[in-house]
């Protein structure tokens, strides 16, 4: 027969779930560790700046556990305790240092600054605690500290340099300084004045005025120049439209086909088949050419220096019967002749 459960029985099964459930979440948000494995340490501060149950508390930079508890040591409150529960398996040197941070979003936290010996806080041991300045401003002088010391050592030095210009600078280097500076004001009165005096001689100075005066002149003639540029522009638009309309390529190849024509004349002449070329090429009628022509030159001389033997005109005269004339004479020889004769 099967057991049957009564609502009053589900509604106390159910309160009492609800009841834990509230237990362990009123627990989880206090900071305690529902896993119980968890241990124990304890820091004591003079004051907490706000440290609330549940802030964490890291070490190196990893939240390794959280504030369990904070309770006042005495009636006094001379000091505040604060037990800090460690939820990380993670061992802690004993000469490490606990400090409260307050960050920008105004969160307070437990740091632990991690030391260097080998023996290990117990549980349940009490860490050295270091108090911090207290609140934002605190911590923003913390952090302003070395920055501040760094500056005072500047000026430190800063202080010591001044200090041995003086002793460098006696007196009489002073009266050195004070002397050179006489001077550069003696320099710089001499210079207004240079200048004052180059000024003065610019103004009056004619030849200065007149080529200034030419230069401008210079400046407005070629300004007014300017106005003929559109018409040289429009002749030399003009002149380039008509070379354009010239017929260049017919007279191109006009020249082309008459330089094709002494290409070929050049190449008959060249050519011993041809007449022309025949006639150019030909050693042996270059030859009978130039003794034809000194046969020539032989008759005509010798009819000049004895025409009678070619043409005798006198009834009673006698017949020249000396020797013809075998090779051309010089013309020396031939005017003489004739004054002989």
């Amino acid at each position: 027969m099967a057991l049957k459960v009564t609502n009053e029985t589900k509604v106390g099964a159910l309160a009492a779930i609800s009841i834990t459930l509230l237990i362990l979440g009123f627990n989880f948000l206090k900071g305690k560790n529902l896993s119980g494995k968890s241990r124990y340490i304890n820091a004591k501060f003079l004051k907490i700046d706000g440290l609330q149950v549940a802030n964490p508390v890291s070490m190196n930079g990893l939240i390794i556990g959280s504030v369990y508890s904070t309770e006042p040591t005495d009636k006094d409150m001379t000091w505040i305790n604060v037990k800090i529960r460690i939820d990380e398996d993670v061992n802690i040197p004993d000469n490490s240092m606990a400090k409260i941070n307050s960050s920008l979003m105004g969160s307070t936290s437990i740091e632990i600054a991690k030391g260097n010996s080998l023996t290990h806080l117990p549980d349940n041991d009490t860490i050295p605690t270091v108090q911090s300045a207290g609140g934002l401003l605190g911590s923003f002088a913390e952090q302003l500290g070395p920055t501040q010391k760094s500056l005072d050592a500047v000026l430190h030095n800063v202080d010591s340099l001044l200090y041995g210009v003086n002793n460098i600078i006696n007196a009489k280097a002073q009266e050195d300084l004070r002397a050179t500076i006489h001077q550069l004001n003696l320099i710089t009165q001499s210079l207004n004045s240079t200048l004052s005096s180059v000024n003065g001689m610019l103004a009056t100075n004619g030849h200065l005025n007149k080529s200034l005066a030419n230069i401008e002149q210079f400046s407005t003639g070629l300004a007014a120049a300017k106005t003929n540029i559109p018409a040289i522009t429009a002749n030399l638009e003009t002149t380039t439209q008509q070379l354009s309309k010239l017929e260049l390529d017919k007279t191109i190849n006009q020249l082309n086909a008459t330089i094709a024509g002494l290409n070929k004349i050049i190449e008959s002449a060249n050519n011993p088949n041809n007449t022309l070329g025949a006639v150019l090429n030909d050693k042996k009628m270059y030859n009978n050419l130039n003794s034809t022509l000194n046969s020539v030159n032989l008759l005509m001389q010798d009819l000049r220096l004895n025409p009678k033997r070619y043409v005798n005109v006198s009834v009673f005269g006698k017949k020249d019967k000396s020797a013809p004339l075998m090779k051309p004479m010089a013309e020396d020889s031939i005017t003489q002749e004739q004054y002989k004769n």
